[in-house]
């Protein structure tokens, strides 16, 4: 299977931010609201906007306007394609990039 590295990079960016590994972790339990969210984290509410955006933009959090606030849920769909994407390009497979040309270590010279 064929997967486009583009399309995830920006998913993988996401994850690569303490704050939001706290958010994502946070949101595992079930809807939460901003509110909630801020009191659990020692942040702003504009930098936990901030994060929000960067998790909803590549559809990791499904965003929600109640009110004056934002609750805000996991998409487990996008989570389930991420963690299949990583167990893809993590493990031997017959259309590796690796077994495509002569590049590998197992055929050079030292």
């Amino acid at each position: 299977m064929k997967y486009s590295y583009a399309e995830y990079a920006p998913i993988l960016k996401a994850f690569s931010d303490e704050t939001r590994l706290k958010i994502i972790d946070m949101l595992s339990c079930g809807e939460m609201c901003a509110c909630n969210l801020l009191e659990n984290l020692e942040i702003s509410q504009s930098t936990l906007s901030y994060h929000m955006k960067i998790l909803s933009d590549c559809a990791l959090v499904n965003a929600i306007r109640d009110g004056a606030w934002m609750r805000y849920t996991l998409n487990s769909e996008k989570m389930d394609e991420v963690i299949v994407f990583l167990s893809k390009i993590t493990s031997d497979k017959e259309d590796c990039i690796c077994k495509r040309g002569k590049n590998s270590c197992s055929n050079q010279k030292s």
